[in-house]
């Protein structure tokens, strides 16, 4: 079964094609980031806009380098929620729109279940069940993984997520958009240990999440400090500390909570060095195995979408006819595969 995959939820438009047989055949990716850097952040009608223009291109350039012709689809996956909506509509619209022409069927794809699913497009993929981390984003969760279609929220955010924790500091710290890379990549100079920030919510049981008073925090500490690029960089290395090692502490928790010794990781945040590091030091310490996308496929991207939804339709899970979004989706709330 031949899959395209279209994923228009926010900024990236991505589009990709996956085989049951044969995995991936082919995937391109365009990124807005250059379209919304002057105004600060994602402007969502001309995110809408910027869509309509770049998938149609995509696609014939993913079919040109799969070797495929349209008319040798067998199946259309395209996400459907969470995210703005302008922009979900151009996604479905243009799915729906080849399904019908080629009478095959269409499915709409939840985007954090295509995150979660991410890691399972590696080599050696790992199987339920997991504990997953997803931190896209506006999303920081735990989810425990029974099977594919199977979860169960274990914690999630309170307030910001980690993604928007990293962006929203990086603002403050006067980084260009987006801000999170910038912060990563501004880190890496820093002086470990210089600025020491609490780790939110590790000082009590619970698997939630909550990085709103750590951006307090950082403002607090950079109005007072000499403001220099060193004490900048200092700073931010000391946030990424705390940011790190909060979701380091929480994944800990939740693999021991529920027995599992696999944990997936996915999301933007998921591509964070640091991160990765030191979940790989925790999966050492704990015997048990940390899995994650390789960090194209950890931001939006048209592969996750296109792999989720050949699950499904494999499975005989098609969408009804009527063109529907879902702005806001609960990925408990999705039928097991």
């Amino acid at each position: 079964m031949n899959v395209l995959g279209i994923e228009t939820s926010c900024d990236e438009t991505g589009v990709a094609l996956y085989s049951t047989e044969r995995g991936l055949l082919a995937h391109a990716l365009y990124s807005q980031v250059k379209l919304h850097a002057e105004y600060g952040g994602v402007v969502p009608e001309l995110a809408s806009r910027d869509h309509v223009r770049k998938l149609l291109p995509l696609i014939d350039r993913c079919l040109e380098q799969a070797g495929l012709r349209m008319d040798e689809l067998d199946g259309v996956a395209y996400t459907a929620g969470p995210g703005l909506v302008g922009a979900l509509l151009v996604g479905a619209a243009t799915a729906r729109a080849i399904a019908w022409s080629l009478e095959i069927p269409a499915i709409g794809v939840h985007h954090m279940e295509g995150h979660l699913l991410a890691p399972l497009l590696e080599a050696d993929a790992p199987k339920p069940p997991f504990v997953a981390l997803l931190v896209s984003g506006g999303h920081s969760q735990l989810v425990e993984v029974s099977a594919i279609g199977v979860y169960r929220l274990l914690g999630e955010t309170l307030d910001d997520a980690a993604g928007e924790a990293f962006d929203k500091t990086a603002k403050m710290l006067g980084l260009p958009y987006p801000g999170g890379p910038e912060l990563a990549r501004l880190a890496e100079a820093g002086t470990p240990g210089r600025f020491v920030f609490s780790r939110p919510m590790t000082d009590r049981p619970g698997l939630e999440f909550s990085f709103s008073g750590l951006k307090t925090q950082v403002l607090l500490a950079w109005q007072q400090s000499d403001q220099t690029p060193q004490t900048r960089a200092d700073i931010a290395r000391g946030f990424e500390d705390a940011v790190v090692e909060t979701l380091a502490i929480k994944c800990e928790r939740a693999l021991k909570a529920i027995g599992a010794n696999t944990l997936v990781v996915a999301g933007g945040v998921g591509a964070n060095r640091r991160l990765r590091a030191r979940l790989d030091e925790l999966a050492r310490r704990r015997r048990v195995r940390v899995c994650f996308p390789r960090p194209e496929f950890c931001t939006d991207n048209g592969a996750m979408i296109a792999f989720a939804g050949a699950l499904r339709l494999a499975a005989g899970q098609t969408a009804e006819a009527a063109l529907t979004v879902r702005p806001r989706w609960d990925m408990a709330a999705l039928p097991a595969v």
